[in-house]
């Protein structure tokens, strides 16, 4: 049976990765797809564990080789999902769970009709600014940059199949897992999972 896709887009401080690291740990039936960007890593994050680290160049090269399930320019640095990270983890079976932006969703809901998404948002604007300088990483010029490119993010919510507002952590992660589960109970894929079963429920005799 094959894998189905996860997309997950929020704007930067939204508490994305938090989330999704922690639905990782609890759910052995998703893994997480490593994206590949143009950008320098920031303190703490180590290459091929939260990104394939790769210079302008070579990214632009690897988008001519049509080596890229979705891309885009991000902050002014490129971002991208490589096929060879999805592909052969679907057609094993595993769930494949992709962090991206709201492009990189868009170009993946164009080509995977049955993916299935999930947009999270900040409890409000204020909060959204005190995560980001929470982190300690960014400069008071670089927090206003994101601020504004986050209301543009915000906006594409509606793009998504799911919305989770993230207030309360917990409970943010509950719901992404609920989201999960509830997914995994369609019928379509009940049906591809347990064919052998419902044959033998409805033969007669």
């Amino acid at each position: 049976m094959r894998g189905t896709l996860y997309i997950v887009a929020a704007p930067s401080g939204a508490g994305k990765s938090s989330i999704v690291n922690a639905v990782l740990a609890r759910d052995a039936n998703l893994c997480l797809s490593i994206s590949f960007t143009s950008r320098a890593p920031r303190p703490g994050e180590r290459h091929a564990e939260h990104y394939h680290f790769v210079d302008a160049s070579e990214f632009e090269r690897m988008v001519g080789a049509g080596d890229f399930f979705e891309h885009a320019r991000v902050h002014g640095d490129w971002k991208g999902t490589a096929r060879q990270s999805v592909e052969p983890q679907l057609a094993s079976g595993k769930d494949v769970l992709l962090e991206i932006d709201w492009q990189g969703a868009r170009q993946v809901r164009a080509k995977v009709p049955g993916a299935v998404s999930v947009f999270i948002l900040p409890p409000s604007r204020e909060a959204l600014e005190q995560r980001m300088r929470t982190r300690g990483q960014d400069s008071d010029e670089v927090i206003a940059q994101r601020l504004a490119a986050a209301r543009e993010e915000m906006s594409h919510y509606g793009e998504f199949d799911y919305v989770i507002v993230n207030e309360q952590f917990a409970i943010a992660v509950d719901e992404m897992c609920s989201i999960f589960t509830a997914s995994r109970l369609r019928r379509e894929a009940q049906v591809a999972r347990h064919s052998r079963l419902l044959t033998t429920l409805l033969a007669d005799g």
